[in-house]
């Protein structure tokens, strides 16, 4: 489906591209787009981008060209994701919260 990455902390776009067989001015588009794309930016204007970007940029590539959404409806579908992200930390820090307290309770038997 894609290209293959190398292992390393940060990509250059023309590696992005490469990887996904889109134009860099498409990245560079997308990147105004959606918030969940933002690579660091060097003060010489150079853009790297993380493993994370990485996985957001396949996200939506597949959302708008595989899937066929508009970017509006990936921007709505990115949104409901990140508030279900969000749901499913808080469920699970308060089952963290129990589990110790479970565990508290069965060592002072």
């Amino acid at each position: 489906m894609f290209g293959t990455l190398p292992e390393k902390k940060y990509y250059s776009i023309s590696e992005v591209a490469i990887h996904f067989n889109v134009n860099t001015s498409l990245l560079r588009y997308w990147e105004k787009e959606f918030d969940q794309i933002n690579p660091l930016i060097k003060s010489s204007g150079i853009r790297k981008f993380t493993r994370e970007n990485i996985e957001t940029i396949s996200l939506i590539y597949t959302m708008l060209k595989k899937d066929g959404l508009t970017i509006q409806g990936a921007k709505k579908k990115l949104k409901s994701k990140d508030i279900s992200d969000s749901e499913n930390l808080t469920i699970l820090k308060k089952l963290n919260k129990i589990k110790e307290e479970l565990r508290s309770l069965k060592n002072n038997l």
